[in-house]
């Protein structure tokens, strides 16, 4: 999968996914990661790429030229490479956007191109935004300098999706939110730490009960942490029952506290 990454800052990316995972990827060719300078393909002397935004207000607002002139170049790259191919799915980083989750992810993962567009300031002049067609994709409800990080977020979680990333492919398969539940604990040498010992059934051998165990704790876990994943979660009729065992144990142990704190 190639990664085009519009930018004001190129060697944020650069730096960002030039090691571990994203970079052990690269090397093999399993994704490939190009940071796009947006202020190459301005035509203004003193390489600016912003403007005061009509209508007034505070900061500046990234202008058309330069952006339109980057995604332009992108894009005759593309077709030069493989000329009648679809044209890529931008995404933009912004707050207004679709929430970017797991599904999404796996949803992209399955594109040859991603272009994303990395805002800054005020955001970027509207008028460009719909001219490429950009999906507003947001990481969290919160306001960042720059889109840059949240790309770098979507790109190293879309790269574990794709075959051969991962030592193992079922790595992806296994972990939070793939079946709507958080991952179980995970635990290595040395078996006894500070008085703490790992969990008996993991020393077992028996594959079959340790797998139910681990099913348990990301149950056990998104019910507490997270409750609200449980309701698209995919879960058997015994992990079911399990959850309305807890459930109830759950509203038994608040009904008791309740009392408790009556009679007192």
């Amino acid at each position: 999968m190639q990664f085009y990454v519009m930018t004001l800052f190129p060697e944020m990316i650069a730096q960002g996914l030039g090691h571990s995972m994203t970079a052990r990827a690269a090397e093999k060719g399993l994704i490939r990661v190009e940071a796009v300078n947006i202020r190459d393909y301005t035509d203004n002397k003193n390489g600016r790429t912003d403007d005061y935004p009509y209508g007034g207000g505070a900061g500046m607002v990234m202008q058309c030229q330069p952006v339109w002139d980057c995604y332009q170049a992108i894009l005759k790259r593309l077709e030069e490479e493989k000329p009648g191919r679809k044209r890529p799915r931008t995404l933009y980083m912004t707050p207004q956007g679709r929430p970017f989750d797991q599904k999404l992810a796996e949803e992209l993962s399955r594109e040859e191109e991603l272009i994303f567009l990395c805002g800054h300031y005020e955001g970027v002049d509207e008028r460009v935004l719909e001219l490429m067609e950009c999906e507003g994709v947001s990481i969290g409800d919160y306001v960042l300098t720059g889109g840059e990080l949240p790309a770098m977020v979507m790109i190293d979680c879309i790269s574990r999706l794709i075959p051969g990333v991962l030592g193992k492919d079922e790595s992806a398969l296994i972990e939070s939110f793939h079946d709507g539940l958080l991952e179980y604990p995970q635990y290595s040498r040395p078996e006894e730490f500070m008085g703490r010992k790992v969990p008996e059934i993991l020393l077992s051998g028996h594959h079959a009960k340790v797998e139910e165990w681990r099913r348990r704790q990301s149950i056990e876990r998104t019910l507490k942490a997270r409750p609200d994943l449980l309701e698209h979660a995919v879960l058997s009729r015994k992990e079911q029952k399990y959850l309305e065992e807890l459930l109830e144990a759950r509203r038994a142990s608040s009904e008791h506290e309740t009392r408790v704190q009556e009679e007192a």
